[in-house]
């Protein structure tokens, strides 16, 4: 199951990443909803936000760093059956690759998703958010 959502995950990122970079222009909106949802094309050279442009090397180190943890977390999680925040981690694991695999072979992050009042950002940012939140509640629910 791990594996199928990471599949599915890194799959639908790679491909809309594709599908932007060969569809819009560098830093130009399209809207979709005018004001509220647009597509955006940028590549962002730096970490959440564009904080520490070009840091790449940097940034290659803690996400390969990070993704070893979610893994052991996986591990010992599904030792002790726990299935959401297994769910959880395999969704920050997913985008945590997607992410990476633009670092390593592109320089850049490629972004397009762009809500107007929030960073434009892609599909492996919202299955890091999406799986911290999870992961997050689990806990804090876990410890009522």
């Amino acid at each position: 199951m791990i594996f199928i959502i990471i599949f599915i995950v890194l799959f639908l990122d790679q491909l809309t990443k594709l599908i932007a970079t060969n569809n819009l222009i560098l830093n130009k909106s399209f809207p979709v909803i005018k004001g509220i949802f647009h597509f955006t094309l940028v590549y962002n050279r730096g970490a959440a936000f564009g904080l520490l442009k070009g840091q790449i090397p940097l940034f290659v180190f803690t996400s390969i760093f990070a993704i070893i943890l979610v893994l052991l977390a996986i591990r010992d999680y599904k030792e002790k059956k726990i299935s959401l925040q297994v769910f959880a981690l395999s969704l920050i694991l997913a985008g945590g690759l997607g992410n990476l695999i633009d670092r390593i072979f592109l320089g850049y992050v490629v972004d397009f998703l762009d809500f107007r009042i929030w960073p434009v950002f892609n599909i492996a940012d919202s299955a890091i958010t999406i799986g911290a939140v999870l992961l997050g509640w689990t806990i804090l629910k876990g410890m009522k």
